[in-house]
């Protein structure tokens, strides 16, 4: 007999943007030139005042345990921000600090999930969604992400999903994988859909929130009084304030579910490293100048890789209206999606991801992130567009 975790392990999936990493990272080391657009992260530094608050926090002495919560000055900080950019007030009592956004992510799926409850989710989507309902026991309920509304959420569809069993819907905008960006309109319509379904709770992915263009605004279930006492809140510092390797995020939780978030931060992690928690207050109370500069830097990228992309033979791509990334169609080349992301890296050195990496729905698309310099997603089209030609779908 051999040792082997309980059956609820064989349920989680896995992220393949680390796996395509890896081996991009592999083929870079053997010589090839990569030019990677397929990790989620900003290709920026974080800004030297946060590094700066990070290193005095370490020679302050800031060595030990924080609250499991985290520290209180860093929670008003949060509380702060979420009045000034949402104009909702929420207590730094409802806030925790985590290690990242998808702690948020399992806690809250972990909450609602058991066999026989359906757990409504975006797909494409972040994979973590399906992989914890499914780890859960839960009936993960994909809601689709079309493109015909280019990629935002459809409240219409979404309450039409709707049963007895459902206990949490999970909302992502602005949105991985696909930069869409879910109208105020659609997100009035499901807040008053919701009305009479108070046994539901909303899991509110805005980890892109300030990552938007084109003048579209980016709004909050927070917002709305109606259900504002059953949203929890996901968001962080990885984005906005390129702090991915920092592992900084924080969730705003209802009321009646902060004794059990509190209880899964000590089962779990206990806190989050203290000289972060200092710099993330740098972030979030410091200057916000780079935080726009980034964003309009993001802005030019997206322009050209849309651009780009619809010169591709076989390709068309709508124009995302948020995060850092496009989610370009490319049935009209006749490749399945994964196979043409593996066959661009391997050979053209050109990462990306395949749309199914997303979801049941992402079929027939790529995933392309333009954090990365323009001269490098110049070269990237270039070679996308020559490979196009010269090789036929396998």
């Amino acid at each position: 007999m051999t040792i082997h975790p309980v059956a609820a392990f064989d349920r989680i999936g896995e992220e393949n943007a680390f796996a395509v990493l890896a081996r991009a990272t592999q083929l870079q080391h053997a010589g090839k030139d990569i030019i990677n657009l397929g990790i989620g992260q900003p290709d920026f530094p974080t800004p030297a005042h946060i590094v700066e608050a990070g290193i005095k926090a370490l020679r302050d002495g800031q060595h030990g345990y924080t609250p499991a919560t985290g520290i209180l000055p860093l929670r008003e900080a949060i509380a702060a921000d979420v009045l000034r950019r949402l104009s909702v007030e929420v207590s730094p009592e409802q806030i925790v600090v985590v290690p990242g956004g998808k702690v948020t992510m399992y806690m809250a799926i972990l909450m609602f999930g058991e066999p026989g409850a359906e757990i409504l989710y975006p797909d494409p989507g972040f994979p973590i969604y399906r992989s914890m309902i499914e780890y859960t026991g839960a009936t993960p309920i994909p809601v689709p992400m079309r493109e015909a509304n280019g990629f935002g959420f459809s409240a219409e569809e979404a309450l039409s999903l709707l049963t007895p069993r459902t206990k949490l819907i999970i909302l992502n905008s602005p949105a991985n994988p696909t930069g869409g960006v879910t109208p105020r309109a659609e997100l009035e319509k499901l807040v008053k859909g919701l009305a009479d379904r108070p046994d539901i709770a909303i899991l509110s992915d805005e980890i892109y929130g300030q990552m938007t263009y084109d003048g579209e605004a980016h709004a909050s279930p927070l917002s709305y009084p109606e259900v504002a006492d059953r949203v929890i809140l996901l968001d962080g510092a990885s984005k906005t304030y390129a702090m991915t390797g920092w592992r900084l995020g924080w969730a705003i939780w209802p009321k009646p579910l902060m004794a059990a978030a509190r209880k899964l931060a000590v089962n779990s992690f206990s806190c989050v490293n203290a000289p972060t928690q200092f710099a993330g207050i740098a972030a979030l109370n410091g200057p916000q100048a780079c935080v726009s500069d980034m964003v309009a830097a993001f802005d030019r990228r997206r322009k050209l890789v849309v651009s780009g992309l619809n010169t591709l033979p076989g390709v068309s791509a709508v124009t995302p209206k948020g995060a850092f990334y496009a989610f370009p169609n490319i049935r009209g080349t006749g490749w399945k999606a994964k196979p043409l992301a593996s066959a661009l890296l391997e050979d053209t050195g050109v990462a990306t991801l395949g749309g199914p990496d997303f979801g049941v729905h992402g079929e027939g698309y790529l995933r392309l992130s333009y954090a990365n310099s323009e001269e490098n997603i110049a070269r990237a089209l270039e070679r996308v567009a020559e490979f196009l030609t010269r090789v036929r779908p396998q």
